[in-house]
């Protein structure tokens, strides 16, 4: 059987387009059979020396690393760095004044620039490690000792779509495996009752972020690694209570005439990635009936640990939920996490062109406790070590405001990013934009640098971690980035 693992890998063999788009149409949105089906004898056994057909079996890194999972906390719509984590006091010197020889064309908005704005925001130095913090942030300020800030990071693209794409797959185009995919393809899950990549979004009624699925998508890898979204509003997955008309039994029926269906095709096909993808995939949908409800149900939490992420705060109960669902999540063998705050247009993420003060001050509210919780409670539980946590958006924002409000456009030249956990070594300070925070000037981070750090702490070696296809070995990092070891533990 043909399994991906953590070198080259080649891509099966579909012959024709419509063949293709035959034979993978049905993975889309469905996620893990073939270990059950081997345990019943529907499948037959991988032959001696080979790997497993379950294209979702846990797998063992390159190098051993404590980290096991990660949890990716995403600002969607671009936070401002100079007015989060990268305190730059030569804007309030220089507030009101035109920024001389500035090229009008650097936001998104061409020539809608006006001068230096300084932050509406008071800075203080927190920890050990003396980082500066946003008044913004009172409650995650208390724990940037376990945080390696990089505030050198930059990217390609001043417009969100591209910029999300860059920084969720390494590719300015969609189409491409997002790094929760290359995580779970190079990694496997240690749970075979949930899905191995889970995504939640805005769950206000503020949309998908801009690219929607893409940004969450397996690309041209075997659509099990694909993320598995838990809707806003609803049922969070489709079709996870069985029909009351259907019993246990039938279910059971006709998931084994499926099996012998797909033995079936597998004897004539036996190297077929989609089809093995997708016999996981219908087994892992009837075994997350029993596990999934029990997982994202929150009641069984104690309520210190309920008020600990804030959800008895109106201000933050959605995005504290989330957290809180991540950390069981991560607690039952999920691999990565991926939660997104705020939606897709303007002013409900955290895109503050018109009035940043306002916009930053209330996803902030939003999201400090839930997060600052978060990482108290995994380091509580044993779990912090094991777990690695990254805070972080598509882009910054200019140290300009915007004509026609006291917002900032947007920045692809410097952004800030954070990691914690997971053999990261906390209190780092990395990289420096320059005095105004306009562009990454010292230790500069690309894209491919952050994947090529977060692989490494997952125990991925990123040059090693490649897919075959069309003719080529395919990487997160392409053919470029570099670890950035200071950041390591």
């Amino acid at each position: 059987m043909h399994t991906p693992h953590l070198f080259a890998e080649p891509a099966a063999a579909f012959g024709s387009r419509r063949e293709f788009l035959t034979r993978s149409g049905q993975g889309c949105g469905l996620l893990a059979l073939s270990s059950l089906l081997a345990q019943q004898g529907l499948v037959a056994p991988a032959e001696a020396g080979s790997e497993s057909v379950n294209p979702l079996a846990s797998r063992q890194p390159h190098f051993p690393v404590p980290a096991k999972s990660v949890i990716w906390l995403f600002m969607n719509g671009g936070p401002s760095q100079v007015d989060t984590w990268d305190y730059k006091p030569e804007l309030a010197r220089r507030d009101g004044k035109e920024l001389e020889g500035f090229d009008k064309n650097t936001g998104f908005f061409t020539d809608n620039v006006g001068p230096v704005m300084k932050s509406p925001f008071e800075f203080q130095q927190q920890g050990q490690s003396g980082a500066w913090v946003s008044e913004i942030f009172p409650q995650m300020s208390k724990h940037v000792d376990k945080m390696a800030f990089l505030y050198s990071c930059h990217t390609d693209s001043n417009n969100h779509s591209p910029a999300l794409f860059k920084i969720n797959t390494g590719s300015a185009r969609m189409g491409f495996p997002c790094v929760g995919s290359w995580v779970t393809y190079g990694l496997g899950t240690e749970t075979q009752n949930l899905p191995a990549f889970v995504v939640m979004y805005d769950t206000l009624g503020r949309g998908i972020p801009k690219g929607h699925a893409q940004n969450w998508g397996s690309g041209f890898l075997p659509s099990v690694y694909q993320g598995t979204a838990l809707k806003a509003q609803g049922a969070p997955i489709d079709d996870l209570i069985r029909s009351a008309e259907q019993s246990d039994k039938q279910q059971r029926s006709q998931l084994d005439l499926l099996a012998r269906l797909n033995r079936r095709q597998l004897e004539q096909r036996p190297g077929e990635v989609d089809l093995a993808a997708r016999i996981e995939s219908f087994e892992l949908a009837y075994r997350m009936q029993m596990a999934a409800p029990e997982a994202i149900d929150l009641t069984s939490e104690s309520e210190a640990t309920q008020k600990l992420y804030g959800l008895d705060n109106p201000k933050c109960t959605h995005f504290a939920k989330q957290c809180l669902t991540a950390r069981r999540m991560v607690e039952r063998g999920v691999r990565f996490v991926q939660i997104y705050s705020g939606g897709m247009d303007n002013e409900l993420s955290w895109d503050g062109h018109s009035d940043i003060k306002k916009n930053h001050s209330g996803f902030a509210q939003e999201t400090d406790q839930p997060v600052a919780g978060l990482l108290a409670d995994l380091e509580s539980r044993g779990m912090l070590e094991s777990t690695l946590v990254i805070w972080g958006g598509e882009f910054g924002r200019l140290p300009i405001v915007q004509k026609g409000g006291t917002g900032r456009d947007h920045n692809p030249h410097a952004f800030t990013y954070w990691l914690a956990g997971g053999g990261v070594k906390g209190g780092t300070l990395y990289g420096k934009t320059d005095e105004i925070g306009h562009k990454a000037v010292e230790n500069r981070v690309s894209v491919h640098d952050l994947h090529a750090t977060i692989l490494h702490l997952m125990g991925l070696e990123h040059t090693k971690l490649t897919y075959r296809f069309s003719g080529r070995d395919f990487r997160l990092t392409d053919v470029e980035g570099n670890v950035v070891e200071d950041v390591v533990a």
